[in-house]
């Protein structure tokens, strides 16, 4: 061993002298003296990989294995002489002992080891000095170094990684990922093939996907995707393995996953991978299923376990859950609801486990799957109460899987979606098949038009996702509609389909800018396209084609009472026959309070108030009735309650929505009829507008004349092609 030690030092003395050296000059001589060294301290069939870096971003230098199936660590070598402490507190080093366990920092006479970021050891195993002046240095501490590599290689993860640490590890693993790995081989260009599924992913689904976006879709989706892979696998598992255990039914993630597990990667794509792949192999998997058997009844442990990666991963995502994930008491509240309308109203004696009548359910922006898993257990236990235990299984394969459907756009939700449905499915006593899948379509529920086929393999399987939804858009009729749709006032789905769908006449669902037959005006009419609005009147587009069925929906509540909203009040009110709604207030943004003037909470992390919406059309109804209730209060409060109460146990008042505004909210309605037959103030003056707007004051005021014209004389003498214009500073 003392021998190997000195012939690694003669080597780089060498090499020094040669002169005109890189750092990359000594990677040799390292990788040769790991490996010889891993024989002699255990490790006989260690493997030492040089990892290409294509810039100061991407993986450490070295990576490690133990011959077999696990990473041992990394090493990142600097130049000879290097400051080693310096480099320790640059942005790069504090990345990757952030992100991998097991480090090793070295100028290739110093050698540090950083054990989950912090430093555990540090030995010279000679000091650079010598060799910088050409001359062999002696070993300085032999015994020390020893030690430190002999740490570095019996590293290895804890076999049993519960939730919350494999979460907090995968999400740093991501984050690495995503910003240093996916967006490194994108900024390449055309030369990466991860430029042909960022295409794939903009011809097919979001058209305006920029590569940083892209980055993070496919950064989670690779992750979660693994993890869907590794709850199915029972014993080894390693990224090459992965699309063993991604159904065949699920063709789209299959796809990516081929490419993932069968195809040469780019080096440090393929080095990240496997990292994630070996830390889902310490996973306790028994252990979280145990967990999600043992509580999901009452929690969600899918999504809390999708929470923790997200306050790691990238918080600001994590603020933004709402795209995600809804609150379990207003899914139940939702979910019970439907169950009880439909038992009351629509004569499904089964409520949402009536597959004779058959009770259809659509999640038209799923999410995690939320809203659908909790119908099926709703219906599980509606089952479950009449017929008994045994039937549950039947139930599920011959009524929910048949008839429940769900669309989701982006990947991440899309394969936690399905994640977590077969979880919730084995819960309930049932395993899918090989040939089964959960109804969660990756598609755009805006947009209608149908991807062609293709022979080219995600092409051919984002196609078929695109036809499969495109049925359930177009042709199966849908009794049941619910779920948390986004709300986005500056709406990125535009396309000739939603303006259709919210501006034509459709039978019995008039068009939301008109209201009594005449044009909506109004100078904020943008609000009518925010996304929310549009899967409304989505839903509502699809029960008036059917002639029947439920809407239920928590959105944005500015549709209540905005006089923007009277066409779309006045449409819903002619598709439906009986409207409730369930004001849950928490507007920070009106700075809202309880009648009281105690304080109002939102039932989600967000500024803007929300309301739950449930609207009921019967074939054939007598009247049309609207009915409304609030619930103020702080956020626990209100959660305890929604878990409490349905649509039945709730006390609403009717309430009359009435011309010009339709509005869905209580208003005081006496003497109204002698107000109107007054002249309105816009009929009194027929001229108007909305007053003097000024812009650009800095530019266009001035303290006198004088400089006004000094500025006007600068623009009349500008030259047109100038790409710098200066303006006169105002005379004293």
């Amino acid at each position: 061993m003392p021998e190997a030690l000195r012939s690694y030092l003669e080597e780089l003395t060498a090499t020094i002298k040669r002169g005109d050296y890189r750092e990359e000059s000594f990677y040799p001589a390292l990788e040769r003296l790991l490996e010889e060294l891993g024989s002699e301290l255990g490790h006989p069939r260690l493997d030492v990989t040089v990892l290409p870096k294509k810039t100061e971003a991407g993986n450490p230098d070295f990576r490690v294995w133990d011959g077999a199936s696990r990473i041992i660590g990394y090493v990142e070598a600097k130049k000879p002489g290097e400051n080693l402490e310096a480099v320790a507190q640059s942005e790069q080093l504090k990345r990757y002992r952030s992100t991998f366990p097991n480090v090793v920092l070295t100028d290739f006479f110093h050698f540090v080891l950083y054990r989950d970021g912090v430093e555990i050891a540090r030995a010279t195993l000679a000091q650079p000095q010598p060799a910088l002046l050409g001359r062999t240095p002696p070993v300085h501490d032999a015994e020390g170094f020893l030690e430190l590599l002999r740490r570095f290689y019996d590293y290895s993860l804890p076999q049993k990684l519960k939730a919350k640490p494999l979460a907090e590890r995968l999400a740093r693993l991501t984050r690495f990922l995503r910003d240093q790995v996916i967006a490194t081989e994108l900024a390449e260009g055309e030369k990466s093939p991860l430029t042909g599924f960022l295409n794939v992913f903009k011809k097919t689904l979001i058209a305006d996907l920029n590569p940083d976006q892209f980055a993070d879709l496919f950064a989670q989706t690779l992750t979660y995707g693994m993890f869907a892979a590794r709850i199915r696998a029972e014993g080894e598992f390693n990224r090459k393995l992965a699309y063993d255990y991604i159904p065949r039914t699920l063709g789209v993630l299959r796809e990516v996953f081929r490419y993932i597990s069968l195809v040469d990667l780019p080096k440090h794509l393929e080095v990240t991978l496997d990292e994630i792949a070996a830390v889902l192999q310490a996973a306790d998997v028994g252990g979280i299923l145990r967990e999600y058997q043992q509580t999901h009844h009452s929690t969600d442990p899918i999504v809390h376990f999708y929470e923790t990666f997200l306050a790691e991963y990238d918080p600001t995502l994590r603020e933004q859950r709402g795209v995600y994930y809804t609150p379990e008491p207003v899914v139940r509240y939702i979910v019970n609801s439907v169950h009880a309308i439909l038992k009351g109203r629509f004569g499904a004696r089964s409520g949402l486990a009536d597959g004779e009548r058959p009770v259809t359910l659509l999640d038209p922006a799923a999410g995690t799957l939320t809203f659908p898993a909790m119908a099926v257990e709703r219906a599980a236990e509606e089952y479950r109460a009449t017929w008994g235990e045994a039937g549950v299984q039947g139930m599920i394969k011959d009524h929910v899987l048949p008839h429940y459907y769900a669309f989701e756009l982006m990947m991440a939700p899309y394969a936690i979606g399905h994640l977590k449905m077969g979880l919730v499915l084995e819960a309930l006593g049932y395993r899918m098949g090989p040939e089964e899948r959960f109804n969660l379509y990756l598609t755009n529920t805006l947009e209608m038009e149908t991807l062609p086929g293709s022979a080219e393999p995600l092409l051919s399987a984002l196609s078929l996702e695109s036809r499969l939804a495109g049925e359930v858009k177009q042709e199966k009729p849908i009794l049941v509609i619910l779920g948390n749709p986004p709300y986005s006032g500056h709406s990125h789905n535009k396309n000739a389909w939603t303006e259709r769908l919210l501006k034509d006449d459709w039978p019995d669902a008039p068009s939301y800018f008109k209201v009594d037959g005449k044009p909506v005006k109004e100078r904020q009419i943008k609000w009518l396209h925010d996304d929310y609005v549009k899967f409304l009147r989505f839903a509502q587009w699809k029960v008036a084609q059917h002639g029947e069925g439920v809407v239920a929906m928590i959105t944005n509540h500015s549709y209540l009472d905005n006089p923007t909203f009277r066409g779309m009040r006045q449409s819903l009110l002619t598709t439906f026959d009986e409207i409730y709604i369930l004001n849950l207030h928490g507007n920070a943004k009106k700075k809202e309070t309880a009648p009281d003037g105690s304080a109002d909470e939102n039932v989600f992390d967000i500024r803007q108030g929300v309301a739950i919406g449930i609207f009921i059309k019967h074939p054939d109804a007598a009247e049309k009735k609207v009915y409304y209730a609030d619930l103020w209060g702080k956020r626990k409060e209100k959660y305890d309650w929604l878990s409490g109460h349905d649509v039945d146990s709730t006390k609403f008042a009717e309430i009359r929505a009435e011309p010009p505004y339709y509005f869905f909210v209580p208003r005081a309605i006496e003497g109204l009829e002698h107000y109107r037959e007054w002249p309105r103030v816009d009929e009194a003056f027929p001229v108007h507008s909305v007053g003097i707007v000024t812009a650009r004051d800095k530019l266009t005021i001035a303290e006198s004349k004088e400089e006004i014209l000094n500025r006007v004389r600068v623009f009349a003498e500008l030259d047109v092609q100038s790409h710098h214009v200066v303006h006169p500073k105002p005379q004293a």
